[in-house]
């Protein structure tokens, strides 16, 4: 069935404002991103230069301003030990020490920490030998999926160098911001009571 002529005094129909509006603006989206070339609307990122030392290792680079440091360790330097989990500061997955102190590397814009010691997860052993932290991990079985594990050990670095491992209570306390949603946090304790020892 057709549509009936449109009349003058009545303008468009419904269906034929509907049918032009969407060719127009197709027209209009197609032509901006076919018209203009991509680098032409697009500014560049500020970047920074910045130097530090991970795992006693000194690497200058150039980054983006927005990079966190979890970023920087592992997609510019290969680190890949600290974990990206919530990605807010949340579960501790990619906890790090920056000069002697705990941090959490996924909110630590990298360009913060020029002339900045790092260490992360690979840093901890020396050769073959493992740092007591990780071996009372492993004795203890404090681990199951492993994901939180090198935040949580790198943490339980950190709680001992402050010295906050006089008891159980405390050290869950200290450890608090680092989350293992296996459960495994009676034995997180006592690996963390072990390397104390």
């Amino acid at each position: 069935m057709s549509e009936p002529p449109e009349s003058p005094s009545t303008g468009p129909s419904r269906r034929t404002f509907i049918a032009a509006s969407v060719a127009a603006g197709g027209a209009v989206t197609a032509g901006g991103l076919v018209g203009t070339p991509a680098a032409a609307t697009e500014t560049a990122a500020p970047a920074s230069r910045v130097s530090l030392s991970v795992n006693g290792r000194r690497h200058t680079l150039t980054v983006d301003n927005r990079t966190s440091l979890l970023d920087l360790l592992r997609e510019h330097l290969g680190m890949t030990g600290a974990k990206k989990g919530c990605n807010a500061g949340a579960c501790g997955a990619c906890t790090v020490l920056v000069d002697g102190r705990r941090v959490n590397s996924c909110l630590t814009l990298a360009v913060r920490l020029d002339g900045a010691k790092v260490t992360t997860i690979e840093g901890l052993a020396v050769g073959e030998r493992l740092h007591p932290m990780q071996q009372a991990f492993i004795d203890q079985d404090a681990f199951q999926c492993g994901y939180c594990t090198p935040g949580q050990i790198v943490s339980g670095v950190g709680c001992l160098r402050e010295g906050h491992a006089g008891s159980a209570a405390e050290i869950r306390e200290w450890m608090s911001g680092n989350i293992c949603r296996c459960g495994c946090y009676v034995k997180i304790v006592r690996a963390v009571q072990q390397a104390g020892r």
